[in-house]
């Protein structure tokens, strides 16, 4: 089943080709939506996809950056279809 998937994760993610390396992870695992960084020194995601894709995807980022993320905090929802690829929003 889809799923919408909407994080925040804080620490050091920022300067650290977070949103770039969440776009590769995404673009491998087809997961379509996007990723940004907030102001207060976050990155967002969200994302749509299957499921068990979605926690691979956030196996994946969490195994990459592991020694920067120090919260993350992720809620799950009915995916809407909305997205067409993943981005990386500026």
């Amino acid at each position: 089943m889809r799923k919408q998937l909407h994080v925040y994760y804080s620490g050091r993610v920022q300067g650290v080709g977070f949103r770039f390396t969440a776009e590769n992870i995404a673009n491998q695992l087809g997961v379509t939506g996007w990723v940004k960084n907030l102001r207060d020194g976050r990155v967002e995601i969200l994302a749509e996809a299957e499921e068990g894709v979605l926690r691979d995807f956030l196996g994946q980022i969490s195994k990459y950056f592991s020694h920067y993320i120090e919260d993350t905090v992720a809620d799950w929802q009915s995916a809407t279809g909305q997205f067409k690829d993943f981005e990386v929003e500026f």
